[in-house]
């Protein structure tokens, strides 16, 4: 089993280090060498030339957004992957921020490409700093349950985890239906 692994904080952001921690099977990163939050399902590879950088036998900084990592990840990659986990964001995606998160947009490619698909996003609030070593032990135990989930064609995950203080107990696990609605549309007419 191959895992493609990657996200849209950039290649060297804490969260892809954290998921790389908690993935025993074979793994290949190919994430994007910048931070790309709010890109959405954009896409570089049918327009110009992606420039891949390999870092390591197992590592790959793309010139191009968490869609192409993905599609470069399925495609043309010498690997049988299984799944692309896109991930650890820096910040929640839930609801309608589904539609312009780059880290889902990864998972939702997978799918599109008949690869099963996991975006794992770290909700953020203020106050306590965010313990990242945690964040990679609940993401091991949600992966190790989706993992072994039969594939639904065209279908992802989305897996968004609590920010809680030093000491809180660990969460419960729930399974919600996707949101539909639309994010508000907010402006103001000037002049």
């Amino acid at each position: 089993m191959t895992l493609i692994l990657t996200n849209d904080d950039g290649i060297d952001a804490p969260g892809i280090e954290a998921l790389r921690s908690t993935v025993a099977a074979d793994h290949i990163v190919v994430a994007p060498r910048e931070h790309l939050s709010g890109c959405s399902h954009q896409v570089s590879t049918w327009r110009t030339p992606i420039h891949l950088e390999r870092r390591a036998d197992d590592v790959y900084a793309v010139d191009g957004t968490p869609a192409d990592c993905a599609r470069i990840g399925i495609v043309h990659l010498p690997s049988e992957t299984t799944c692309v986990i896109s991930g650890i964001n820096l910040g929640g995606n839930m609801g309608a921020d589904i539609y312009i998160s780059g880290t889902v947009a990864a998972a939702r490619e997978a799918a599109f490409l008949g690869v099963k698909g996991i975006a794992v996003s770290q909700y953020v609030r203020r106050g306590p700093d965010l313990d990242w070593e945690r964040a990679a032990r609940w993401t091991a135990i949600v992966l190790e349950d989706l993992l072994a989930r039969p594939h639904e064609p065209g279908t992802y995950w989305n897996v968004n985890l609590p920010h809680l203080e030093k000491g809180d107990l660990d969460p419960e696990i729930v399974v919600c239906d996707a949101c539909t609605s639309p994010h508000p549309v907010r402006y103001r007419v000037e002049g």
